[in-house]
């Protein structure tokens, strides 16, 4: 009988994806999600697999927590309020999922005793380093309340791998795409957006001057280093974080000249189509670029899609299925 696996934040964008990508290696897969960003549409095909099971539940709720965790060998927690002007906008609910919730699945973790807790952390934990490429050890102070949760997610998982010896590993995600990433909302992620808009022949707006740069990382990367994650039996590879990124920076302005490149194959219109500009926003990285050395020592990370290749893929379902 394979591993059963919870997976929190399990009908979100990076969530449902490892939900399918587990279920395929044929693992039992708990998904535990409240909905308030998740959606039942990226679960559908799985509700009637006999390894897949659905618990509606909040990661505020303690007893849920221990719930889910019953029988569980490992947790994958991607549950979170993402979004920087979210979190500037509302730092109390952000600061209630993101920290107190994160504390109730530390919990309920250990007091389950499952064998390994691997869990979203993310890039804003660099803040206003000026470092580049961002290497694990050395970060700077965080410039927004998102990026204060995130942070202290890793300080917790610390303590308890220290205190409780729970298994952990962070991964610090950089700016993840790919399927199933929501275009619709006032907190999309800039790719799907844009895609979106450019579709629709509306004209993206891009925060700034376009010369921000961020390390845009592929969905299938994210799920190997989830996959490396959970099964290394490395010693010198757990109760640490992980930069999870391809390892190259692209500029907003690269990245929609791409968008346009690869959408115009499909609609010709779209390469004409003017890009906008607008002010920067508060609390944004100026660039993001990851060193994924560690990775690749400690976990034998090679992620296998690059910006270019991932974007194509992903232009491809966004035309495919949401057109």
């Amino acid at each position: 009988m394979k591993n059963k696996i919870l997976i929190t934040g399990g009908a979100g964008f990076i969530g449902s994806n490892l939900c399918e990508y587990f279920l395929s290696k044929e693992y039992q897969v708990i998904c535990m999600d409240n909905f308030s960003t998740g959606h039942k549409h990226n679960i559908a095909p799985f509700l009637t697999n006999e390894n897949f099971k659905l618990i509606e539940a909040d990661i505020r709720n303690l007893n849920d927590c221990h719930q889910a965790c019953q029988g569980v060998d490992y947790v994958l927690h991607q549950a979170a309020l993402g979004s920087v002007p979210r979190s500037i906008q509302d730092p109390i609910t952000t600061n209630e999922v993101n920290v107190t919730g994160f504390l109730n699945m530390l919990t309920a973790s250990r007091d389950a005793k499952v064998k390994r807790f691997i869990f979203a952390a993310s890039s804003s934990t660099y803040g206003d380093s000026e470092a580049l490429p961002k290497v694990e050890e050395v970060i700077g102070k965080p410039l927004s309340p998102y990026a204060i949760t995130k942070y202290v997610n890793e300080l917790y998982a610390d303590i308890f791998s220290k205190t409780y010896a729970l298994e952990t590993i962070g991964l610090r995600y950089f700016n993840v795409f790919g399927r199933q990433q929501d275009p619709n909302g006032a907190y999309a992620a800039v790719i799907p957006k844009f895609v979106m808009q450019l579709m629709k022949h509306e004209s993206p707006i891009i925060n700034g001057d376009g010369n921000y740069s961020r390390d845009f990382t592929y969905i299938d990367n994210v799920i190997q280093m989830n996959e490396l994650a959970m099964t290394t039996n490395n010693t010198l590879a757990i109760n640490t974080v992980y930069n999870t990124a391809f390892g190259e920076s692209t500029t907003l302005n690269q990245m929609v000249g791409c968008l346009k490149e690869y959408l115009s194959e499909y609609d010709s219109k779209i390469k004409n189509i003017k890009i906008h500009y607008g002010p920067n926003r508060i609390g944004d990285i100026p660039h993001s670029l990851a060193s994924i050395n560690k990775a690749k020592e400690l976990l034998n990370y090679n992620p296998p899609f690059s910006f270019n290749e991932g974007l194509k893929e992903a232009v491809k379902w966004y035309w495919e299925n949401l057109k």
